[in-house]
């Protein structure tokens, strides 16, 4: 990511210092970079881009999957063994034993909703994060809640309130920059068109005037 931004603001540079509004970036000081040299250079920071969102999405995806996982076991638990677990007898006093397990579903919910919102490639893919992240507050508010009503703060018990929400929010921020860099992307590759297209526009109005003035119009 850090690349594709120097590249696009030497980009910028390049056109702000000289008379053509779309110059592009040089290989050396001397000499733009031709078309198809600008090719492999966008085509080079796509690649690099899709690369980068795969790892990325994808270890939050795991991670997400691994905290779901978790959740399911915790949840299997309370049914067959209530109050077992230490971080779900806290609450056996103040809590019944159906609203732990469907607390848990409900964070099982907004974990899912955070993976598919990573992998999914379509437009509305945030959108998923973004619900995500309601249900994630949710939660948050339920178990902050009878967590400020038990007769002692318990802090082991903080990822109960946060851990939903807290992951949904890394992702979408995750989410975000990477929609950053590939908007850098685009914009080279505009630039790159609109530079290419008018190179022909000069070429072809140098080719008329050549053929008008050789034919003595």
């Amino acid at each position: 990511m850090r690349a594709m931004t120097k590249v696009t603001r030497k980009w910028r540079k390049s056109r702000d210092g000289d008379d053509d509004d779309f110059s592009l970036p040089t290989l050396d000081d001397t000499r733009p970079i031709d078309s198809r040299e600008q090719e492999e250079l966008v085509r080079s920071l796509e690649r690099s881009h899709a690369q980068q969102s795969l790892v990325w999405k994808s270890v939050f995806a795991v991670f997400m999957f691994g905290f779901a996982a978790f959740l399911v076991y915790s949840i299997f638990q309370q049914a067959s063994s209530p109050w077992e677990l230490r971080y779900h007898a806290y609450f056996m006093e103040e809590v019944d034993s159906w609203m732990i397990i469907f607390a848990d579903w409900i964070a099982v919910l907004a974990c899912s909703m955070t993976i598919i919102g990573l992998l999914h490639n379509s437009k509305y893919h945030r959108r998923c994060i973004w619900y995500s992240c309601f249900a994630g507050i949710i939660l948050a508010v339920f178990w902050l809640y009878y967590m400020l009503r038990l007769p002692k703060f318990r802090w082991d018990v903080i990822w109960l309130p946060f851990g939903p929400v807290g992951g949904a929010g890394i992702c979408l921020y995750v989410d975000h920059l990477l929609d950053e860099s590939s908007e850098e992307v685009r914009k080279l590759r505009s630039y790159m068109e609109i530079r290419n297209n008018c190179d022909k526009t000069n070429k072809e109005g140098r080719n008329i005037y050549f053929i008008s003035t050789s034919s003595g119009c």
